[in-house]
């Protein structure tokens, strides 16, 4: 009972003699009642302009503008509460356009900016915005966190603004992308508005000391008809919408709905009586088609960073007589146009299709593709763009030294065209390779390819597949380097595909910039095979594979990509191939030069020396530790920045627990799967994809999460991948670490039984370690439902020895003192069905190829033991984990940070 009753009571007199006492504090009503202080009114203090400054960044929009803008950020002086808006792509501009608006209206006011009052969102308190608000002696004040009434002024201006946009968008009938258009006009409007806060004088004429000008002013989304000039007996207006005022040019913005454009003109005649969608007998056809072309509206999905065109704070008074209207191509007053053209950042983007099936090969050659796509930002498509670059004097030398190599390997005759061949189109491709060396010069390479594409099976080729080494073999000998302290070597194929002999009789045109002249009509009869060609990857390995088996090298049973020589001395030699790219490795180094002296001999090689850098992969060695570390740093750091992710907040676990993602978060309406086309999802997959097959088994179970929706993602999915790059943020520079030790080949298996949302199917994951390190792993849906946990952990067991099946193997070849026996689970149940001969009724509906581990069991080539469940590192391939344990995990098989 409060205070107040029981003394009335009292006062009645019906408490008999009990007494009431005033308690001075109680703190279990404080506990009980507590409630947020009155927030007190604001006092209008401030003494001239920029004295104070308020500035908030209104939410990303769903709908896109027309120029891609999707956030408002506003700017309000204190003292003359003049607004400015500035349309953004990304939350990450928040501080150039600040900056660059800081540095124009100082320079125009002659003042400085004192105080800057914003709420505590990231894009406000980044490391650079705090040293630069201390450089500029620029005092901050922020908000308590939920509080947002302290910055009520830029709240409060939102708030206005948007209520206009959405009146004016609702009395045009406009679409929703042009919500920036009317939010700009909303700004110019306020400006120019009386305001209480300012004694009902306006906030242009506190700002620039002179009243403003009302004749100029026009209702928004009014028709406007624009004058053109499009011949003598042409219409002369183009029938336009009233967008609002461009900053700085005495001109009108309209939109042309014929030219899908926004134009800038000061011809204008305008219908001030009614609204476009009144004005015209096709109504409904206008509006569908501007809502049509509002889908179609250029996105950037490439992420770049540019200045922003800063509006001036006075109004210019210089007469700009225009007599024709200047098209513009962006089409919101913040999004500016880029004063140079570079080609490579301009150039439009190839759409790389992911795999429909994704069996394991398909997917690492897809995640291949788009590492590759990532490494070429910078370098020339075609031929034009080579020598058109600044770099055209080198992208020239370039293809002159890969025709003279096409001419040293005899690689065609130009013959007049044979009647009825059709010749194979072809062009030049362009990569700039990295040094090895920091303090080396890029390589610049260009290589000739025969357009493939236009071969016909069965005439121009037949068989065309050709084996590539396995990721986990690159692995293993790296962990059998560095256990062993072996030497380890690199060479690449200066032109590989010239080697296969050709089997077809195949015709191409002759390449581009280098036509023989007088022979314009003839065509290149080519003998050897060339890059491109859907043959060439096949005969170039039956050509390697001869070489080698000739030098009485053996090609391991179980990767036909690894060779093996044993010495006089008992020890081995061994050879990986990626395409051209060779790995060689040996005790003795004269075993290692006598190899390369074979191959120089047969091959026109580069000799790379020691190995720094392999398909993206970085090795570091302490050969005093026998220690070898394997990251990718580099390419991690490139994929931040192609995503523009290099400036995230890092997050310090892959995959966050709070996401449950499911088909059921895919697109279902068309506008929306429009808007996730323009979102690069099924590229920052594949990016992320490769950096786990190759050295980050901490990526596993999160790819193989946002992998399953590539065909159709939804927000939340890209906001799951989102999250991946933030954690790659914070750990570029992990890396894997192998060793000396005895431990050999141990694996580890676990399942998640029924992760899968959509069918309820559980998770597979396995990771196998040399001597500590991890070489092998996989996080994987399991292909049928399993009806209990110990049927998935059973069915995980299956998966997890066939690969302790081929570990064992390759091993047995390599080097048969590495042991691969126990594979490690925390399910006893699934250990015992493992172990168990017999078939129940429990078990009769499980799939017959999961019962053959019984058998490998039975004989002795794998044993299955139990292991605590806290100490098992597979855990991490199944399940979002916390902090603690999944360090844990990553600890467990030597997963760590180099730096």
């Amino acid at each position: 009972m409060s205070f107040q009753g029981m003394s009335e009571l009292s006062r009645r007199g019906l408490l008999g003699q009990q007494k009431i006492v005033d308690l001075e504090f109680c703190e279990d009503c404080v506990y009980g009642k507590a409630k947020r202080v009155r927030f007190a009114s604001g006092i209008h203090t401030t003494r001239g302009p920029l004295d104070y400054v308020h500035s908030d960044l209104w939410r990303p929009a769903r709908v896109a503008s027309k120029g891609g803008a999707n956030y408002m950020l506003t700017i309000i002086d204190d003292f003359s509460r003049k607004v400015w808006c500035f349309f953004l792509k990304h939350k990450g501009d928040v501080f150039s356009t600040f900056r660059d608006w800081k540095v124009q209206v100082e320079k125009q006011s002659g003042l400085v900016v004192k105080y800057l009052r914003t709420d505590n969102g990231l894009e406000f308190c980044s490391e650079e915005f705090n040293a630069y608000c201390r450089k500029e002696g620029i005092t901050r004040h922020r908000t308590i966190v939920y509080t947002p009434q302290q910055n009520g002024v830029a709240e409060r201006m939102n708030r206005t603004i948007m209520e206009k946009v959405r009146c004016m968008l609702s009395n045009s009938k406009l679409p929703k992308s042009f919500w920036a258009e009317a939010a700009s006009t909303a700004c110019y409007v306020i400006n120019r508005s009386l305001s209480r806060a300012i004694e009902k004088k306006t906030p242009y004429e506190l700002w620039s000391g002179k009243p403003a000008d009302y004749t100029h002013l026009k209702p928004f989304g009014c028709p406007a008809y624009a004058r053109v000039d499009n011949g003598k007996i042409e219409p002369r207006e183009l029938k336009c919408v009233f967008l609002g005022y461009n900053p700085g040019v005495k001109g009108y913005k309209l939109w042309s709905n014929d030219l899908n454009k926004i134009i800038i003109s000061r011809d204008v005649t305008f219908d001030e009586s009614a609204m476009i969608h009144q004005t015209s007998d096709s109504t409904e056809d206008t509006i569908a088609s501007s809502k049509a072309n509002e889908e179609k509206a250029q996105m950037e999905v490439e992420f770049p960073t540019s200045p922003v065109t800063i509006p001036s704070p006075v109004e210019q008074q210089e007469s700009s007589s225009p007599n024709e209207p200047v098209v513009v191509e962006e089409t919101t007053t913040s999004q500016p146009q880029a004063t140079t053209r570079s080609i490579a950042r301009d150039r439009p983007r190839r759409q790389i299709v992911p795999p429909k099936r994704y069996a394991e090969a398909e997917l690492v050659a897809y995640a291949f593709i788009v590492a590759n796509d990532i490494e070429s930002e910078t370098e020339p498509l075609n031929y034009d763009e080579a020598i058109k670059s600044k770099d055209s004097s080198d992208w020239m030398i370039a293809m002159h030294n890969e025709m003279e190599s096409l001419q040293r390997n005899g690689t065609w005759d130009l013959v007049p065209i044979p009647n009825g061949k059709r010749p194979v189109k072809c062009k030049w491709v362009y990569k700039l390779k990295e040094p090895v060396n920091p303090n080396e010069k890029p390589r610049y390479k260009a290589r000739l390819v025969a357009k493939g594409y236009s071969q016909i099976p069965g005439v121009d080729y037949t068989d065309i597949y050709s084996p590539v080494v396995k990721h986990t073999s690159i692995r293993a000998l790296l962990g059998l380097v560095a256990s062993n302290d072996y030497e380890l070597e690199q060479l690449d194929v200066t032109t590989a595909f010239l080697n296969g002999e050709l089997e077809e009789e195949i015709f191409m045109q002759q390449p581009e910039g280098f036509v023989v002249p007088g022979k314009e009509d003839y065509v290149c009869k080519l003998k050897k095979s060339l890059y491109g060609l859907k043959q060439s990857p096949r005969q170039w390995y039956k050509r390697f594979d001869s070489f080698m088996t000739s030098h009485k090298f053996s090609k391991c049973t179980y990767d036909s990509c690894v060779y093996f020589k044993k010495g006089d001395d008992g020890s081995k030699i061994y050879l990986l191939l990626y395409v051209d790219d060779m790995l060689i490795a040996a005790k003795d180094m004269k075993e290692i030069q006598k190899l390369k002296d074979q191959l120089k001999a047969d091959f026109e090689m580069k000799d790379l020396g020691a190995t720094k850098k392999i398909l993206g992969m970085e090795i570091v060695r302490d050969r005093k530790s026998r220690i070898l570390h394997l990251s990718q740093k580099g390419y991690i750091e490139k994929v931040l920045r192609r995503f523009n992710m290099h400036k995230a907040k890092p997050v310090n676990t892959p995959f966050a627990a709070h996401f449950k993602l499911s088909s059921a978060l895919s697109p279902t309406t068309e506008t929306y799967m429009e808007y996730m086309a323009r979102v690069p999802y099924s590229s920052a997959v594949g990016s992320l994809m490769y950096a786990m097959i190759c050295t980050r088994p901490d990526l596993a179970y999160a790819v193989s999460m946002v992998s399953r929706y590539m065909a159709n993602p939804g927000r939340e999915h890209w906001k799951a991948v989102q999250w991946i790059l933030r954690y790659l943020r914070g750990t570029s520079s992990m890396c894997l670490r192998y060793g000396q030790s005895n431990t050999g080949v141990v694996g580890y298996v676990d399942s998640d039984f029924g992760k899968d949302l959509d069918k309820r199917r559980s998770i597979t994951g396995y990771a196998f370690t040399l001597n500590g390190c991890a070489i092998s792993w996989k996080a994987q849906l399991q292909s049928t439902v399993a009806l209990s946990s110990t049927e998935a952990e059973y069915m995980a067991i299956t998966e997890a020895v066939k690969e302790d099946i081929w570990l064992k193997g390759m091993f047995r070849e390599l080097d048969d003192r590495i042991k691969v026996t126990t594979v490690f689970c925390d399910n006893q149940s699934a250990i015992f069905l493992s172990e168990d001969q017999m078939f129940h009724d429990r078990t009769k509906h499980i799939d017959i190829r999961y019962h053959f581990v019984r058998d490998i069991i039975e004989k002795g080539d794998c044993v299955i033991e139990k292991i605590d469940t806290d100490y098992n590192p597979a855990d991490v391939f199944t399940k979002s984990l916390p902090i603690a344990k999944f360090k844990l995990c990553l600890d467990l098989i030597v997963i760590s940070d180099r730096s």
